[in-house]
């Protein structure tokens, strides 16, 4: 097989994206899109869609390796990935209808504040660790499977960016658990919003061999490291990969 320059690129877009979520337990949209506009000249709604498919592999990878260090919680992963699952193809369908700009802006300040409220944990009064099995809880996991799956289905993101913080904030997981858990939830949503996204055309199935091949390797290695580093570091590192795409977000919605 000769390899073009559209499959080697794809490849290490997929490598990184992999590693980076992984490592710090998100879907890898955040990174491959942008990437996948820039070098592979996708337009926005086919790089939401390829970057989906993607995902998917992100969060099966991912979890299984999480899982092999114990660190998924199935009961919480199950509710958020049905929730989710089931407004992914809704945000999907959406992408053609909502002002991307504007949806991009908010996201964007949505995840700085998150990033803030992850540095500022050992700082903040301790918040009640819901047990997933009480009303509270399954409230506070069926109202993040809906934001989650949305976006997911609506940004091509997996949604890790937001279900990581709700875990490690509100529902009491340490970081490793938390990462673990979103992988394995972001995979359903992810399905549906991939296949959605496929039937509008916005996928380009030239570069997903290599692609997800990338993924494949990179989240391996992403997610063996990150249970080589501290808890601390690895929620400081996570607050920072999401505080970058934050800010990165705000500033291209204001823009043009």
């Amino acid at each position: 097989m000769n390899l073009g320059a559209i499959d080697i690129v794809g490849f290490l877009i997929g490598l990184n994206a992999g590693f980076l979520g992984g490592l710090v337990g998100i879907g890898g949209g955040m990174v491959m899109i942008p990437l996948m506009v820039v070098f592979l000249r996708m337009g926005q709604h086919q790089a939401h869609g390829t970057s989906l498919f993607a995902v998917v592999f992100t969060g099966l990878v991912g979890a299984v390796t999480y899982a092999m260090h114990g660190s998924v919680n199935h009961s919480a992963a199950a509710v958020l990935a049905i929730t989710a699952g089931f407004m992914s193809a809704l945000g999907a369908q959406y992408t053609r209808r909502l002002s991307e700009k504007m949806l991009r802006r908010t996201f964007g300040f949505f995840l700085i504040a998150m990033s803030v409220l992850m540095l500022a944990k050992p700082y903040l009064p301790v918040v009640a660790a819901f047990s997933v099995t009480g009303w509270a809880g399954m409230t506070i996991l069926l109202i993040s499977g809906v934001i989650v799956g949305f976006l997911a289905g609506l940004m091509g993101v997996g949604g890790g960016g937001i279900m990581t913080p709700v875990l490690v904030l509100l529902m009491g997981m340490n970081q490793y658990m938390a990462q673990g858990t979103s992988l394995a939830a972001m995979v359903p949503p992810a399905v549906v919003g991939s296949w959605t996204h496929r039937k509008l055309g916005n996928v380009r199935k030239d570069v997903l061999l290599f692609l997800v091949a990338g993924v494949l390797v990179g989240t391996y290695l992403g997610g063996a490291i990150a249970h080589l580093v501290p808890e601390r570091e690895l929620r400081i590192l996570f607050s920072l990969v999401i505080l970058w795409v934050g800010i990165r977000d705000v500033r291209s919605s204001y823009r043009g």
